[in-house]
């Protein structure tokens, strides 16, 4: 299956397609492998860049010495996704077997037209974005997460096939319109499912669509990733509702499979500052 990956696997399958106006497939898989081992090591990527490096974890900046980074994760399954007009990287990854266990998203990001940065021969990485998730967090469960998330398929889209990065977002985006709105129709697929934290809506039919919201709900700091070949969109946002002590919104992320303008898959992670939140 295309981005169930081994580290070593995973520069070799990320890089087909043509080169982008931005930033090239071949770049952003060596920045996401050289992210990946990292992890693996308990210790930053290699490649960041000595000057102007930005981290952070749940919308927090921070050193990355002090973060999830700074200890070994034993990583059972990953996908990556590259969007080569934002430059940059999106990791989901599941940590089920670690203690303490994690599934996080992240995003790595490389300078325009970044090339091979330094003699380790990875371009230089300028900023890494995380959401974090780990037990107490919503709906948290790694080991029914990663069961999950394995028996779905995310081929590469042929390139006749592929929508728009416009289409895309649109589908992405009246998903999360949704919510604070029940008169709109986000387009579902059939079958359709969802991933939130550790619990699955079911993976046979069409089961993506959400209860309604109390009124008004905006779902806001929209942050994307769009990578076509996959059909892959992922939404960093602040969820308003869910958690008490953040009104405005807690960090959250959506990830979407969408095939012909219709979403597929979505994987839902967000972060609760109240432990075990929800309402």
């Amino acid at each position: 299956m295309a981005f169930t990956l081994s580290l070593l696997a995973l520069t070799g399958l990320v890089v087909q397609g043509a080169v982008a106006a931005n930033c090239t497939r071949d770049v952003l898989a060596a920045a996401a492998s050289a992210y990946l081992a990292g992890a693996a090591a308990g210790k930053p990527p290699a490649n960041v860049a000595l000057t102007n490096f930005t981290y952070e974890e749940n919308d927090v900046p921070l050193d990355i010495g002090k973060g999830i980074l700074a200890r070994p994760i034993s990583i059972d399954f990953n996908r990556t996704f590259l969007d080569t007009e934002a430059c940059g990287a999106f990791i989901e990854y599941n940590a089920a077997s670690n203690t303490p266990p994690y599934v996080v998203i992240a995003r790595v990001y490389v300078a325009p037209g970044s090339s091979s940065g330094n003699s380790s021969g990875t371009p230089q990485i300028t900023r890494i974005a995380s959401v974090v998730t780990k037990p107490g967090d919503w709906a948290f469960n790694a080991a029914t997460q990663l069961a999950a998330d394995k028996k779905e398929a995310w081929p590469a889209i042929p390139a006749g096939q592929q929508d728009t990065r416009a289409v895309l977002k649109a589908a992405a985006d009246a998903y999360l319109d949704s919510w604070g709105n029940t008169t709109l129709a986000p387009p579902f697929g059939t079958t359709c499912s969802r991933i939130e934290g550790g619990t699955t809506t079911g993976q046979t039919g069409n089961t993506c669509k959400m209860q309604p919201f109390p009124s008004p709900l905006t779902i806001g700091n929209r942050r994307y990733i769009i990578d076509p070949e996959y059909g892959a969109v992922d939404i960093f946002n602040n969820f308003p509702f869910i958690d008490t002590a953040k009104p405005d919104g807690t960090p959250s992320t959506n990830l979407y499979r969408i095939e012909g303008g219709k979403i597929r898959y979505i994987h839902e992670l967000t972060v609760c500052t109240n432990k075990n939140c929800g309402r």
